[in-house]
């Protein structure tokens, strides 16, 4: 991609309802643009992250066996009215009559749909255990919307459910989803920590949110800083082991760790020594919910258990905010210059500035590098504006790609292009082939 085809609307000024670093950012890299309070519209830039993030959720949830389907954004009050919620949920659901003066709204979450589902095509304990999950536009009417996508009413979500026979297999499910958390986040380049948390109204008996620690969370959190030395890496998990899983659970969840809903000073002055006790803040980027059989006593959603009975199936849910996950990394992941993003889930793998675009031999060397990267599968950014040098190093760093490959007459007269991490801002002069062989080799080991 070339810059000078591609919609990119940066801004020199910070909007002024941006309050914080994410919404700013995204602001002026021109990923997203307000279409009214908590809505937005994603622009180019923003879209393809958003898509990098859910890639990597579609692997990792195919990675622990789960199935991918699609839900509509409008529900029946009905399924609502039938579970009860209708009524409990609050003026955060958006409600709606049609023109044929049926009740609907507009989705939160989808427990209520998803069970209609399951009762209407399921009847067998042979067909469990069972766990669906879409990717999907929400809706929450939020009181006060602010911090961009932190907070926003219109958001993109991740949220799954489980079927299981038994609470101990519905339990085994709810491990599951935690390992698969954890190497999805890690993967964005994230440190998420499970933090027993409140069910609200999802309801349920254990819940943990996955909280990533930044200053301008909403949420007050405590814990041992143990925690913060586990990491999940490339180990090996076999989804179907139950003893595998159940001691991931344990490794990351045995230590205090927990939101200001659930926190107990007691027990953490208890069961953490006074020098690893620590209090932040954190912004919660998923949830999972076992809540036993909830819906599926109101809903009636039965199988047979094989020795004649109907019993009530056990359920829970799983969520990932999607697009809150770009604030959250642009939180956790910049400095005072822009966006860093991590390698998994950078729009664009590089950036080719170009210092005297109209110089033939710069010209064609630019050429060169992005169809060098292009042929090996990457996707680079050629920014191939007549502006000055100053302005194209300002918008690679304001947009955030993590390596820049400089290349200027001077340079060329040498045999080398300058190579530059955005992380670090160190350089490297290289020639150009060993340029394009570093980005891929750096690439190749994250794909693998």
């Amino acid at each position: 991609m070339r810059l000078s085809r591609y919609f990119l609307p940066v801004l020199k000024e910070t909007p002024s309802e941006a309050q914080i670093v994410s919404h700013r950012y995204m602001l002026r890299a021109g990923m997203i643009k307000q279409a009214q309070a908590g809505i937005y519209s994603w622009l180019p830039l923003g879209f393809k992250v958003l898509r990098k993030i859910e890639d990597i959720i579609h692997q990792e949830q195919a990675r622990a066996g789960h199935i991918p389907l699609l839900m509509p954004t409008l529900q029946s009050a009905d399924l609502w009215r039938e579970s009860g919620r209708y009524d409990a949920y609050g003026e955060e659901m958006l409600r709606i009559t049609d023109r044929h003066g049926r009740d609907m709204l507009y989705t939160p979450t989808a427990e209520e749909l998803i069970t209609d589902i399951f009762r209407s095509n399921v009847s067998s304990y042979k067909d469990l255990p069972l766990t669906l999950y879409q990717i999907q536009w929400k809706f929450r009417d939020e009181i006060r919307p602010r911090f961009g996508v932190m907070r926003g009413r219109e958001f993109l979500m991740k949220d799954g459910y489980n079927f299981d026979l038994t609470r101990e297999d519905a339990l085994h499910a709810y491990n599951r989803h935690l390992v698969s958390y954890l190497r999805s986040y890690e993967r964005m380049g994230l440190q998420a920590i499970p933090m027993r948390a409140d069910s609200g109204p999802i309801g349920g008996e254990d819940t943990h949110e996955f909280l990533v620690l930044a200053d301008t969370g909403e949420s007050e959190v405590f814990y041992d800083s143990q925690i913060t030395d586990l990491k999940f890496g490339d180990r090996a998990i076999d989804f179907d082991s139950v003893e595998q899983c159940q001691a991931v659970m344990e490794e990351f969840t045995s230590r205090y760790a927990r939101t200001d809903e659930t926190h107990v000073q007691a027990e953490f002055e208890t069961q953490v020594p006074q020098d690893r006790r620590r209090t932040a803040r954190g912004i919660e980027v998923g949830q999972i919910f076992y809540f036993g059989t909830k819906y599926s006593d109101a809903l009636n959603a039965t199988v047979n258990d094989g020795q004649g009975k109907d019993v009530a199936v056990h359920m829970g849910s799983h969520g990932i905010g999607v697009s809150r996950l770009l604030g959250a990394i642009i939180e956790a992941s910049h400095d005072d210059k822009g966006i860093i993003w991590p390698e998994g889930v950078t729009p664009f793998h590089c950036g080719i500035v170009n210092l005297k675009q109209g110089d033939a031999e710069a010209d064609a060397a630019c050429d060169s590098l992005h169809a060098a990267l292009v042929a090996l599968g990457l996707d680079p950014l050629y920014d191939d504006r007549k502006e000055r040098a100053g302005a194209k190093f300002a918008t690679m760093d304001l947009i955030g790609l993590p390596w820049r490959i400089t290349v200027g007459p001077r340079g060329l007269k040498n045999g080398v292009v300058e190579l530059t991490s955005r992380r670090t801002g160190e350089s490297e002069e290289l020639p150009p082939e060993a340029a394009v062989a570093k980005i891929a080799a750096l690439y190749g080991a994250i794909a693998a």
